[in-house]
Formats: structure tokens, sequence, C-alpha cells
């Protein structure tokens, strides 16, 4: 049983270790503008650590995992975290109510936190959304 105890508390400090090699999404703040394209501002968190292992991008994907738009990062934000970013003229379906946005690093690629985004909700505590009223 005390075996048992050891190899949970050890597999748990490696997954916690682990996480922290990765790029999480933390807040999304998702605005439709008037030609009915997307701009997303997107907060991530990631333990820069200099040009070696750094968060170099997120995305915007469909609930299937289509890409529906992409923002590269190109420099490491090693004192600057969490950092935000805007990438806009994102053009979603008019049938998509709900995206993802996801980050990466330049080691361990995608396989943080993720921000589940429904477009016709206002706001939750990891989101908010402005549509333009056509």
């Amino acid at each position: 049983m005390k075996i048992l105890i050891i190899l949970v508390l050890l597999s748990t400090q490696v997954m916690a270790d682990k996480s922290k090699d990765l790029a999480h999404v933390v807040y999304v703040a998702a605005m439709q503008i008037d030609d009915g394209s997307w701009c997303f501002k997107t907060s991530v968190k990631h333990n820069d650590q200099g040009w070696e292992h750094y968060a170099d991008g997120w995305q915007v994907t469909d609930l299937k995992g289509v890409q529906l738009g992409y923002r590269e990062i190109t420099h490491p934000h090693v004192n600057e975290q969490p950092f935000t970013r805007r990438q806009c003229e994102i053009k979603i379906p008019v049938e998509i109510n709900k995206v993802i946005v996801r980050a990466r690093n330049n080691t361990n690629g995608y396989g943080g936190q993720t921000v589940e985004v429904d477009l016709n909700n206002i706001e939750s505590t990891k989101y908010s959304v402005k549509r333009w009223d056509f």
C-alpha cells in the first residue's frame, strides 16, 4: 500500500512538471468585426526559457480540429507571463458556433490547457465574445 501511494505521488509530480513545459491558453477575447471575420486576443502562459524553449504560437480550430486561424509568436516572453497577442481576419463559417483556442511551444508542440469558446455566449470565466450586429 505504501508503495502504491509513493508511485501515485511520483506520477502526479511528473505530470505537474510536464505541465510546466506546455503552453496554456488562459483567456480569450473574441470579437467579430463588420466584415464578418473575427479578431482573437489570446493570453498564453508558458515557462519560456529563451530561444531554446518558448511558446511560439496559438491557433483557433473548429471542434473537429480544422484550423481556422493561427498566430505565430516570433520571440520568447521570459519576463512577460502570461502574454497576450491578437490575430484578426479569422474567417469562421456561420454554421460554426464553438471553437477551440490552443497554444503550442517550439519544443513540445500542442498539449496544454485549451479554451473552448461558444461564439453565441457573451462571456465565461475563460473568455468573452462580442458579435457584430448585422
